[in-house]
């Protein structure tokens, strides 16, 4: 099974939004008993205040007809590096908190999600940018790409 952690800076937007797309396609292609996929955040205060998904990241999930549950938002713990395979992060400032949290990345685990694409870089985060549209296909991109990418590695 190939354990996989989508990690942004607060887990209300980008990291939920990335583990239920990749749920969606893994169930289309009849692959969920393979994965078992989570997401986190970096910070700790939504954790705290016990803040769920964004409204606007739902309602792009809703739009997209991508399937999700109640989330409640989580902060990544230093185990969780040895519980997953994959920490993939949304973009280049959450992989350096990472390594804060986690200590080295001596498996080489940890990436941009967007690592695994013919285009690496960071997913914009649209809490301040608004642009729900944009993130959710670059999301969609680097989760058809990463998966391409341990396809490749059977």
């Amino acid at each position: 099974m190939t354990k996989v952690l989508f990690v942004c800076l607060g887990n209300i937007c980008r990291s939920p939004m990335a583990e239920f797309i990749l749920k969606d396609i893994v169930k289309k292609n009849k692959k969920e008993e393979k994965f078992y996929i989570s997401s986190a955040a970096t910070s700790y205060y939504n954790e705290l205040e016990k803040e769920e998904m964004y409204g606007d990241a739902k309602q792009m999930l809703k739009e997209m007809n991508i399937p999700f549950e109640k989330h409640i938002a989580k902060q990544i713990k230093k185990e969780d590096y040895e519980k997953y395979d994959y920490i993939l992060a949304m973009e280049e400032k959450n992989r350096k908190d990472i390594l804060k949290i986690v200590g080295q990345d001596k498996e080489n685990k940890i990436y941009r999600l967007l690592d695994f694409t013919e285009k690496p870089g960071n997913i914009a985060d649209p809490w301040y940018t608004g642009d729900f549209h944009t993130t959710y296909y670059d999301i969609v991109y680097g989760c058809e790409k990463f998966l391409e990418y341990i396809e490749r590695k059977k």
